[in-house]
């Protein structure tokens, strides 16, 4: 149902580099390139997400209760794309774990202060 979800940035470059290595564990890679944002998917034609330059040239904010969530394939691949992002230098908004049944997650804010979850919500 979702074709794609935007973030904002203030600096793409910094955005596109950690990006690149936060979702790259989980099969995230480079789908649409733009002067003012980037896409990225993974396997198949599934849902993007985009990083953008915001379209009225005004800073990008971090919305306050506004988050994406990030399929994960393991309890494993959520471990290793939270620490990547942390490596790249998202900061900590809950470490991973299992929040319920059926869900495992990690939360984190990139650089721009944009909130993300990545979550394995196993059999």
């Amino acid at each position: 149902m979702i074709s794609y979800a935007t973030i904002g940035t203030n600096d793409l470059d910094r955005a596109r580099a950690f990006y690149d290595a936060a979702l790259a564990p989980l099969g995230g890679r480079r789908t649409l390139t733009y002067e003012r944002s980037q896409y990225y998917g993974g396997p198949g034609r599934g849902a993007m997400l985009g990083i953008v330059l915001p379209f009225d040239r005004e800073a990008a904010t971090g919305g306050n209760g506004a988050m994406v969530a990030l399929a994960a394939g393991s309890a494993a691949a959520v471990d290793q794309a939270y620490a990547a992002a942390l490596a790249a230098g998202a900061s900590c908004e809950g470490p991973p774990g299992q929040r319920m049944a059926n869900f495992y997650g990690a939360y984190f804010r990139d650089p721009d202060g944009n909130k993300l979850c990545v979550v394995y919500m196993g059999e």
